[in-house]
């Protein structure tokens, strides 16, 4: 228990720790870094120690303080959860009793209105139960538009006994005012070593699949401890299928190009509108590491490290040009993905495009 349990990003756990033992933590702080490397979660930790009875720069996790905190906690999420699943829009806001410590998080797309009215209105008022208040604003980028005055207003303002943490990925969505009135704590992507290694205590990944896992989590602990496999080499399957086909083929005019083999994969890419986000993305990690191979690195840097085999074959059949080609036919399909046209239409005119690039031999 305490700050000690904390995985990576020693930085900004040394930066908290030296708030507490100096006894000088500002009204106002702005946790910013990538999704899942426990922005909140150290955020939680922070609260915790700013009440808890027994330690200085830490907290302890027994006594009545970090207790009653933890109650504070899963009783919120428990509330927040209920409202989402309100069908009625309008009551989503109805109600809100903020505690001493409260989590606020979007309720639809947005931090509505009446939630940063409600922590306003209870900001300024003294803690019931704990000696601090505290706030913890995640995804802050979301907070409506309408609501971001209310929000600068408290921390042009702060309160005696509330702090408030903003937590969002990039610090540059907020206002600059916004910015300027909190302290940044910069948090960094977790090194595939440390991942490796919490796969390893987890368990639930095999040996033979860590390094892939982490790789694939992109610097995410929450993302490698909830990283399906399974699921993503059925989603990253019609990708291989589409350059195998599309290059194992002898080069247009003369090629045996296996074109229901090509019409079932560009099919599987864009037939599912609600997965297409996820991928693309794929598509994109398989550009980049295409990108790597052609270049002549090794896989110490590749994420798909289980298709590096292919990536050798595909990289130079491809060359510089058809790789751009890859790149521009991503960029398309991703720019469309929010109108209502034939996006199957647009891989397949890829696949042609790289055909004919290995009959002309651009590169």
């Amino acid at each position: 228990m305490g700050f000690d349990s904390f995985v990576a990003n020693a930085k900004a756990v040394a930066a908290v720790r030296d708030l507490l033992a100096t006894g000088r933590v500002p009204h106002g702080l702005l946790f910013a870094g990538p999704e899942g490397v426990g922005k909140r979660t150290l955020a939680i930790m922070l609260a915790k120690a700013l009440n808890c009875e027994r330690l200085r720069d830490d907290f302890c996790g027994d006594c009545a303080r970090c207790q009653r905190a933890q109650q504070m906690l899963d009783t919120t999420r428990r509330d927040l959860a209920a409202r989402r699943d309100l069908k009625d829009s309008a009551r989503h806001a109805e109600g809100f009793i903020y505690f001493d410590l409260q989590v606020i998080e979007p309720l639809t797309r947005y931090i509505l209105i009446e939630q940063i009215r409600q922590l306003r209105s209870v900001a300024y008022t003294r803690p019931f139960e704990l000696p601090r208040r505290v706030f913890i604003i995640d995804q802050a980028q979301a907070v409506h538009w309408q609501a971001v005055d209310l929000l600068l207003k408290i921390l042009e303002e702060p309160p005696e006994t509330t702090i408030l943490i903003l937590v969002c990925p990039n610090p540059y969505e907020l206002r600059p005012t916004i910015r300027s009135r909190c302290r940044r704590i910069q948090f960094l992507p977790v090194d595939d070593a440390t991942l490796f290694k919490v796969l390893e205590e987890e368990g639930r990944v095999p040996k033979s699949e860590r390094a892939l896992v982490a790789r694939l989590a992109a610097g995410s602990v929450a993302k490698a401890k909830s990283f399906d496999l399974g699921t993503f080499r059925l989603r990253r399957s019609p990708w291989v299928e589409f350059l195998d086909c599309v290059l194992a083929a002898a080069p247009y005019p003369n090629g045996n190009l296996n074109w229901k083999s090509v019409f079932e994969s560009t099919r599987a890419l864009s037939e599912n509108r609600a997965d297409l986000e996820e991928m693309l993305r794929i598509g994109y990690s398989i550009l980049s590491d295409l990108l790597k191979v052609y270049e002549g690195q090794d896989d110490s840097r590749v994420v798909n490290l289980d298709l590096f085999s292919h990536l050798k074959q595909w990289a130079p059949k491809l060359g510089f040009k058809g790789i751009e080609t890859l790149k521009n036919g991503l960029d398309e399909a991703y720019r469309l993905s929010s109108r209502n046209v034939n996006l199957q239409l647009g891989f397949d005119t890829l696949a042609i495009e790289l055909q004919w690039l290995q009959a002309t031999k651009v590169w």
